[in-house]
């Protein structure tokens, strides 16, 4: 989960945190809010009531004898006058509220009643004004709903306002990982422009990053410096120590118990001299020492590669079968695809078995060729595949002509290209290889149009 989406999700916890809080609140509260708010209501009807009566008004009240309901033919509020004794009054007129059920023109309900007691002109008069309890109800259920409704509209509209802001916050971030990481083939090509930011922990962040690259790429050159050195160091006095025991060997006069083992001190200084080689080569494709401006004709490559082997699919009776069915072609350094094509299909010769086929496929998509080289060997454990292209890492223990460097050649020379491999293997049935070529957006408009 990336940091966006927790401090989102942090945001959202909290928010509906507070969203429960203050609901809870409101329905604790929204009783006694309700029914003050009522009661005021109430009490300001009585008084506006009270204020504007006439003596013509009582009058027809009080010969009505009945309950005065004009004012809501629902029902919800009623008001009856009445003349009582004299009673002492505080300020002209006293109060009090009460809770209780009334019939109204047949309607009997429960209300909220306003009894009070005022003077008019020599006599006393008692009036009750009341409102049915559903009125405080839907009251109180508009009021509930729409702080509900506020809130939720609130925490959204700040979520928006968060996921903008986070987005923004942390986009300098992103910026870092994808031009300073993700895109770092290798150290020699690091990016080392300030990525910019008003955000002290992200410029210290791309600051670190910068160093570590800096020393990293110092390491990295040395090392391969290193490697290049030591291979072309090696070469000459293996070279010298080859010719002397050639020469010995061509001497006549030593025995044949010594001759076998200057043979088998020459298989090993030709082993030594392979390693080097390969050492060289893999070294150069990682100091981007060869040019990549050569048309590669994928199947006049794999022609060639199988020319070039048919001396070995012969001593082991292997059926060479190409099934490419694209003309594909894309820029690169020819040799190299060559060495990666060759070291891949000797492979599939090496562990193959006894008159096993060796099957060349190709796929074509709108972004991707494929070249597929399947055999019929003993196949590779899971294990095996992940470490199949480490360098020194044999395939078999008991191959004794492997270096264990083909397949790290491969690697190289596949990274060098922008180029995917991937191992599909099951014990005893075969293994697959498949070279990945992504295509240039050119090469996609093409396959595209066609």
């Amino acid at each position: 989960m990336n940091l966006q989406t927790k401090l989102i999700l942090y945001n959202l916890f909290i928010k509906a945190a507070m969203i429960f809080l203050m609901a809870t609140v409101i329905v604790v509260f929204l009783d006694k809010i309700s029914l003050d708010h009522l009661k005021m209501r109430i009490l300001d009807k009585q008084e506006k009531l009270v204020r504007n009566l006439s003596q013509k008004e009582i009058s027809e009240l009080l010969e009505a004898e009945k309950t005065f309901t004009d004012y809501n033919i629902l029902k919800e509020e009623y008001i009856i006058l009445n003349k009582t004794r004299p009673v002492k009054l505080q300020k002209g007129h006293t109060e009090r509220f009460t809770v209780s059920e009334r019939e109204i023109e047949g309607n009997q309900e429960e209300y909220l009643i306003l009894i009070s007691h005022f003077r008019f002109g020599n006599d006393y008069y008692r009036l009750e004004i009341g409102e049915t309890m559903a009125a405080l109800k839907q009251l109180k259920n508009t009021i509930l709903i729409f702080s509900l409704l506020t809130l939720i509209v609130s925490a959204i509209a700040t979520l928006i306002t968060d996921y903008t802001f986070t987005s923004y916050l942390l986009s300098p971030f992103y910026r870092i990982i994808e031009q300073k990481i993700n895109k770092v083939n290798d150290p020699v090509h690091f990016n080392y422009e300030t990525i910019s930011t008003s955000t002290k922990d992200f410029q210290e962040l791309d600051k670190s990053i910068n160093t570590l690259m800096s020393k990293i790429t110092q390491q990295f050159l040395t090392q391969k410096q290193f490697i290049s050195n030591v291979s072309h160091e090696l070469l000459t006095p293996v070279s010298v120590i080859k010719t002397r025991l050639e020469n010995i060997l061509s001497d006549e006069s030593i025995s044949e118990a010594a001759g076998s083992k200057i043979i088998a001190s020459l298989k090993t200084l030709n082993r030594l001299k392979s390693i080097v080689h390969s050492l060289l080569l893999i070294s150069k494709v990682e100091n981007d020492q060869y040019e990549k401006t050569d048309l590669i004709e994928i199947p006049v490559i794999i022609s060639e590669v199988a020319e070039d082997l048919s001396d070995r699919f012969s001593l082991k009776d292997i059926h060479f079968i190409n099934n490419l069915e694209q003309n594909f072609s894309f820029s690169g350094n020819r040799a190299l695809i060559h060495t990666l094509f060759i070291n891949i299909i000797n492979n599939a010769v090496k562990y193959n078995k006894e008159g096993g086929n060796i099957i060349i496929e190709d796929v074509l998509s709108e972004e991707q060729y494929h070249v597929s080289v399947t055999d019929q060997g003993y196949g590779m454990s899971g294990d095996l595949i992940e470490k199949a292209f480490n360098r020194f890492e044999k395939l078999n223990l008991n191959d004794n002509e492997s270096n264990g460097l083909g397949l790290a050649i491969v690697k190289s020379i596949a990274s060098f290209h922008n180029i995917d491999i991937t191992i599909s293997s099951e014990i005893n049935k075969g293994t697959t290889v498949r070279v990945i070529i992504r295509l240039t957006p050119q090469a996609q408009a093409e396959i595209t149009s066609t």
